[in-house]
């Protein structure tokens, strides 16, 4: 097991966003590729994140938080993550044209340099938001919005063919629902990588995930991967999901995550990295993005697995949803740390020695990294 060094970041710190140094397709590349690298779409939510909380709010009392953030959630979380790492991102979403929105819209545009030529602001709807609570490793979300008009949905990529050019998708099953930009996306070439909400149906039936069929992975958590495949162990699920889709992957909480590719009968299983959990918010979302990287750059299934687990450790050590996502910066200094510290387990470290053609060969910042928390309000000079 490594050993991790020192705590998260301060949740209100001052320096710059990080951006990718490092881009993991570089030798694939060539003049007729996709333009894009993962394409996605869904909901984007004005997350405003309260941190410093030494409980549970309590009915009938103010609790003042020591601090707060804001920054764009939803499926955001998972287009910044994407983005952090190398990966050329398109977002199609619908945006308020409140401030809210125009402050989602720039975050995610500018600063994390997300393409959004297929996004649209909506005249007259304002944008979905959510109210974080972070305390003792657990946060507490209360959210309000309202679905967006019908023509802004009909067609959220606002291209002819339903999905621009794309190596890979991201998709969220919908139990019962299909999205038939899944299928043409598939039809065109591109790798749909899909995760699942929980059945508030309870019905588990993967009947009910009709989308599953077009995808090329699917990415569950222990509990929704035991019950969809009625498996009593989520290693035995997942290779009962491998009926359905070529690539299973179940994530197994504090144990790590277990894969099977029914292509090639490989199996993987990669122990957690051991962290002290600030918040889990986005989480999911940076395993993913993590194992979209390493699938599109052709790496080996235990090498996706441990980036993915690295990754998402990284995030949790950090307050918010795309505001916690890792860039190559703190993949950086996170190796370097870990090799220099007494008593590392020889094995758990050359587990990881795949990063040392990855991270940018500078030197790295001091561990542990700490990254501006956008807020709303302030006006440039």
């Amino acid at each position: 097991m490594i050993t991790p060094t020192g705590k998260g970041p301060s949740p209100i710190t001052e320096g710059p966003q990080c951006q990718a140094e490092v881009d993991p397709l570089a030798v694939l590349r060539a003049p007729d590729d996709p333009p894009w690298d993962v394409y996605l779409t869904g909901t984007v939510f004005l997350d405003i994140i309260f941190t410093g909380l030494d409980s549970a709010p309590v009915r009938g009392t103010e609790s003042w938080a020591r601090g707060m953030g804001s920054s764009p959630g939803g499926v955001a979380n998972m287009a910044t993550a994407l983005a952090r790492l190398g990966l050329k991102t398109s977002l199609a979403a619908a945006f308020g044209d409140d401030h809210y929105g125009e402050y989602c819209w720039d975050a995610l545009e500018q600063g994390e340099h997300i393409d959004l030529s297929t996004s649209r602001t909506v005249p007259g709807w304002h944008s979905p938001v959510t109210v974080s609570m972070a305390y003792e490793g657990e946060r507490t979300m209360v959210s309000h919005g309202h679905e967006p008009p019908v023509e802004a949905v009909l067609d959220p990529s606002g291209t002819p063919g339903g999905t621009p050019r794309a190596r890979a998708a991201v998709a969220s099953l919908t139990p019962g629902r299909s999205a038939p930009w899944i299928a043409r996306a598939a039809e065109r070439g591109t790798r749909v990588f899909a995760d699942v909400g929980w059945d508030d149906t309870d019905t588990w039936d993967l009947a009910g995930l009709p989308d599953l069929q077009h995808c090329e992975a699917f990415l569950p958590n222990a509990e929704e991967a035991m019950r969809y495949t009625g498996a009593t162990c989520p290693r035995a699920a997942a290779h009962a999901l491998t009926e359905h889709v070529p690539l299973a992957v179940v994530t197994l909480g504090a144990e790590g995550a277990y894969a099977v590719d029914r292509r090639t009968g490989e199996t993987a299983e990669v122990p957690a990295i051991a962290v002290e959990a600030l918040d889990p918010t986005g989480a999911g979302d940076v395993f993913v993005a993590g194992f979209v990287t390493g699938t599109l750059a052709g790496w080996p299934l235990a090498d996706r697995l441990a980036f993915a687990g690295l990754t998402a450790a990284l995030s949790v050590q950090e307050f918010g949803g795309s505001l916690s996502a890792p860039g190559w910066s703190e993949i950086a200094a996170w190796w370097r740390e870990v090799q220099s510290v007494r008593g590392q387990d020889p094995a758990a470290l050359r587990r990881y020695a795949f990063l040392q053609a990855l991270v940018p060969e500078e030197e790295a910042r001091p561990w542990p990294l700490r990254r501006a928390v956008p807020t709303i309000g302030f006006r440039s000079a």
